[in-house]
């Protein structure tokens, strides 16, 4: 990874007026309502934070300030002005511009085309490639970014890719920039990187919005935060009249229990067992063993080692080198039958890309991995909804109507699908990757209770993961893979979160 500035100015202004102001906003959807009565406002040289569950109404609000949706209610002002009628295009005019969590670049085309596309300059009908670098290396130095514009976009870590799609909508007049969760399949270090550049934004006299669900992170980040909860305005309030418990109690709506439990397990006798795996140069001899009833995680900075792990276990990949033994029983690399007859289950963390079919239903897509009768040319309704029935009662998904499509889900609920989709069987060893990626604080309670109990039933959990705080909340011992090797096997009870952050970016533990 490129070294990037890190020097991280606080903002030195005394507090102005809002740039951007809502005053009573209202949005229904079929008769429901998205929002209700919402008052929020962002001010220059700010970071305002927006959270909420899921469901909460955070992305209704970002699509009535981007002009996406029209609101029923309310007032929408800009600099004093009130706006009817904002579109997409009106919003960016008037310098209200979005980053959304799915990266918006093309990967074969290079940083300077893509901070440009669309507005390439050009002379005599032929675009000028030496305007183009120019105005590249422009925009590049205005957000602090040590990067060459002519890298190909698909060739830039995680981070860098986040923080180009900020340098383009800066350079395009941003003076309000919605951030939509722009760490969240980031590590520990990459995620600093982000939130350095969003700290020299702020410096520099940008209002930004920034939504995540990491509550660290906001508290760390943020001027301000404003809760949103069932579409209304809870909370506003600086972030420094609040600790954490406060906030999970104000997005909740109730208290929610983010501690590690007391452990009361006693591990038994191996179930997994990996030997000498390697893939290529993403992760290079990884040994480890999971005992009966142990939770045992892999962490290391996203996109790591530790993301090569669910393609070579669930199959999609056959290593290098290295061997898979499931009690003490040899399993083949890319042998997907003979994994899931042994007892193997694997979960991945890119849930609607490999994990769900967003056009089925709910209760099509809990049933699909274990619906035998799938084959035939007729399917037992009334037998497949009680079925998944009961699975959606064991794993917690909440749904409004009776059967909706698994796409109409919060993102909660689509990964507590997921989960019951392959774990609702008992299996003997699971593999789960990022599990609560993307979700909010109670529905990642739930799933870390979900993942509890199997280890309390006697399975064998490996975990991976790029989250230090979720590592330490569930797992029993930790192996830390830095630049494709594993560097650190720890006692997860006897290791700080500073140790572990330290060991990711390739620092030491304590002695």
């Amino acid at each position: 990874m490129r070294d990037v500035d890190t020097a991280t100015p606080t903002p030195t202004r005394a507090p102005t007026a809002p740039i951007l102001t809502l005053t009573g906003i209202g949005k229904a959807f079929g008769g429901a309502a998205a929002l209700r009565d919402i008052d929020f406002d962002v001010r220059a040289g700010e970071i305002h934070a927006l959270v909420g569950m899921n469901g909460a109404g955070k992305s209704t609000l970002v699509g009535v300030l981007s002009g996406q949706h029209t609101p029923d209610d309310g007032i929408l002002t800009i600099d004093g002005q009130v706006l009817t009628g904002l579109t997409p295009r009106r919003a960016r005019e008037h310098g209200i511009v979005t980053v959304p969590q799915k990266r918006d670049l093309v990967p074969t085309l290079t940083i300077a085309e893509n901070l440009l596309l669309g507005e390439l300059p050009r002379r005599g009908g032929v675009i000028s490639w030496k305007a183009v670098d120019r105005a590249a290396r422009a925009a590049l130095d205005e957000v602090g970014l040590d990067l060459d514009p002519d890298v190909l976009t698909g060739t830039l870590t995680a981070a860098e890719q986040t923080m180009v799609e900020i340098a383009r909508e800066v350079r395009r007049g941003g003076r309000v920039l919605i951030l939509d969760e722009p760490t969240a399949s980031l590590g520990g270090a990459a995620a600093e990187q982000v939130r350095t550049l969003v700290r020299r934004l702020r410096a520099q006299g940008t209002a930004i919005i920034y939504i995540s669900h990491h509550l660290d992170e906001i508290l760390d980040l943020a001027d301000r935060v404003t809760v949103l909860r069932d579409g209304r305005r809870r909370l506003t309030v600086p972030v420094a009249e609040l600790d954490e418990a406060a906030l999970v109690f104000a997005i909740a709506g109730e208290h929610v229990d983010v501690e590690r439990p007391p452990s009361v397990r006693t591990p038994g006798d191996d179930l997994l067992s990996i030997t000498g795996l390697v893939v290529g140069h993403r992760l290079t001899d990884l040994s480890l063993r999971v005992r009966s009833g142990e939770i045992v995680a892999v962490l290391g900075p996203a996109g790591d080692g530790q993301s090569v792990l669910f393609p070579a276990l669930s199959g999609q990949l056959s290593p290098d080198a290295g061997t898979l033994d499931i009690d003490g029983a040899h399993v083949p690399w890319a042998d997907v039958r003979a994994a899931l007859r042994s007892g193997l289950r694997c979960v991945t963390g890119e849930r609607l890309a490999y994990g769900l079919i967003p056009g089925l239903s709910v209760d099509e897509n809990i049933v699909l991995a274990e619906d035998r009768r799938a084959r035939r040319r007729w399917i037992a309704w009334r037998s497949l909804h009680r079925r998944a029935a009961a699975m959606r009662e064991r794993f917690g998904v909440r749904t409004i109507q009776a059967d909706p499509p698994v796409s109409q889900l919060s993102g909660g609920n689509q990964q507590k699908v997921l989960l019951a989709k392959w774990l609702a069987g008992a299996p003997r060893v699971c593999f789960l990757e990022d599990p609560t990626n993307g979700v909010d604080v109670r529905a990642k309670a739930d799933i870390h209770r979900l993942i509890d109990a199997l280890a309390d039933g006697g399975a064998a959990v490996l975990l991976a993961s790029s989250d230090v705080a979720e590592v330490q909340r569930l797992a029993d011992r930790v192996i830390v893979v830095t630049a494709g090797r594993p560097t650190a096997i720890l006692d997860t009870a006897e290791t700080t979160r500073d140790e572990l952050v330290a060991l990711t970016v390739g620092g030491s533990a304590r002695e």
